[in-house]
């Protein structure tokens, strides 16, 4: 994989575009520009359309507007410099480096088996049921040489982590500070790959700060363990791994994280409430 070359710090900011950007989003983001702004370095936007089902080209374009209304900027702007939907030769040349090396294999569990699985320990809506491993076995050669050439759609594919192994970090948001998670324990084998031929956000996220040369991603604390996870993925695909910042959530009146339906809080509403810039920005 060909990596970019940077001597400076280099941030980005990847929106989904599933619906409209909440003020959560906003506190994210203006943090990303001010870490930026702060190293003199620059903030790269990335659209992440991978899920088929819900990205929009409606929220793509409502999601560059808002951005520029709160007064954030990019390189490039107003252009979207990378789009994952025009990525797949890449995550797919991730997918062949893993499975040519044993590191993932073919799931055919369902949705409503995982579901029925113990809950993870930690909370968040990064948390999902430790996988069992009722699928994870060691591929033939004849196997691995069939699904090379065949592409990864047609199975769920999961990562295989190393059983017992320590992940540990220092979050550069001295709030969080040192982090250790246990590969087995805090998050079991995690897909990669979707049967539909989709890549999961784990992998396309890994591959694209890589190729994009980021040297710090800044997200929402409720990403901690996939940033664990991502570092299993940097190291098994010798890929370098970038600083994190990790922002606290914000939350509703009730106590209750900040979701993309809650429209009340959406930036586009507030704009039409009437709010500048500068009010939104005080309430972070």
């Amino acid at each position: 994989m060909e990596l970019a070359e940077t001597a400076t710090y280099r941030g980005r900011i990847a929106p989904s575009p599933t619906g409209l950007l909440h003020v959560g989003h906003a506190r994210t983001f203006w943090v990303a520009q001010q870490r930026a702004l702060a190293a003199g370095g620059e903030l790269l936007l990335r659209n992440d359309d991978l899920d088929p089902q819900r990205a929009r080209a409606e929220f793509v374009q409502a999601m560059v507007e808002d951005l520029l209304w709160l007064g954030i900027r990019w390189a490039g702007a107003p252009q979207v410099q990378v789009v994952q939907s025009q990525r797949t030769s890449l995550y797919v040349a991730a997918w062949q480096d893993l499975l040519s090396h044993g590191h993932i294999y073919p799931c055919k569990c369902s949705r409503r088996e995982l579901a029925a699985l113990p809950a993870a320990p930690h909370e968040g809506d990064d948390a999902e049921p430790v996988y069992p491993g009722t699928c994870r076995r060691t591929l033939t050669d004849a196997e691995i040489s069939d699904w090379y050439g065949r592409g990864p759609a047609g199975a769920n594919w999961r990562f295989r982590v190393p059983h017992a192994a320590e992940i540990r970090f220092a979050d550069n948001n001295a709030e969080f500070g040192e982090r250790s998670y246990v590969a087995g324990l805090d998050f079991g084998d995690f897909a990669i790959w979707r049967r539909d031929g989709v890549p999961a956000y784990q992998l396309a996220c890994v591959v694209d700060d890589a190729a994009m040369g980021i040297t710090e991603v800044v997200r929402g604390a409720d990403l901690l363990l996939s940033t664990a996870r991502q570092m299993l993925l940097q190291g098994a695909l010798g890929l370098p791994t970038p600083q994190h910042y990790h922002c606290p959530l914000m939350t509703d009146e009730n106590g209750q994280r900040l979701a993309k339906r809650a429209d009340a809080k959406s930036l586009r509403t507030l704009r039409q409430q009437g709010l500048a810039p500068q009010q939104v920005i005080a309430s972070f």
